[in-house]
């Protein structure tokens, strides 16, 4: 049985048959956070480099009931330069206090290709933080397949769940791969967790920035 290394950096064999699944509002929200755009083609080209590069996954949330969504112009560029981009309708809630949520999960999305892709892949990038996703993780690698995880642990809180951590086979920080990935540098913005009692604002996507959770949205 082909040893499986647990190593902390992302080297993987040239010969590797390889895929990368993007959750696009996590990498957004770790990105911005850690005070850097990605270009999205660099990251493209960046694995290409790595090994054989299967295929390159986006997902992310559109809100379907705007005219335009400003997050059309990066899911049009991303689908004709070398992604397959995978959208679903985000939803939007009136909460108790009368104000407006959104909500869109890609978790199920991404499982779905995960799973029906791992037959012809050796190793699985996810660029994810989400601790729903560590039982995927857990299924893949029954298959043979390695799992690296892309976050990052250099924010306060962290932007990944430590069971998904502990379970991948390697774990790369967001931060360590910036300077292959970069578009422009910003400044990096303070990361606090939501209290209770605190007022959210309606979460709102720009070209760059796909639609988050809104942290107290009930399931």
């Amino acid at each position: 049985m082909r040893h499986i290394s647990r190593a902390t950096t992302l080297q993987p064999d040239r010969i590797e048959r390889l895929a990368i699944f993007i959750d696009g509002a996590n990498l957004y929200a770790a990105s911005r956070t850690l005070g850097f755009d990605v270009d999205y083609k660099n990251l493209l080209a960046y694995f290409r480099r790595q090994a054989y590069l299967v295929r390159a996954y986006y997902y992310t949330a559109l809100l379907e009931t705007e005219e335009y969504s400003p997050l059309r112009p990066l899911v049009d560029w991303l689908g004709y330069n070398g992604y397959s981009v995978v959208t679903k309708p985000a939803k939007e809630f009136t909460d108790a206090t009368g104000r407006r949520r959104v909500k869109g999960s890609v978790d199920i999305e991404m499982a779905v290709d995960v799973l029906d892709l791992a037959p012809y892949l050796d190793h699985v990038v996810l660029f994810s933080g989400d601790g729903d996703l560590r039982r995927l993780l857990e299924s893949v690698q029954r298959r043979g397949v390695r799992v690296t995880v892309v976050s990052t642990i250099r924010t306060q809180p962290a932007m990944i769940a430590d069971e998904l951590r502990r379970q991948a086979d390697a774990f790369v920080d967001l931060a360590d791969l910036a300077e292959h990935i970069t578009r422009r540098q910003v400044e990096p913005r303070p990361r606090m967790a939501a209290s209770a009692g605190s007022r959210t604002a309606p979460l709102r996507a720009t070209p760059a920035e796909p639609f988050r959770e809104s942290p107290d949205l009930p399931e």
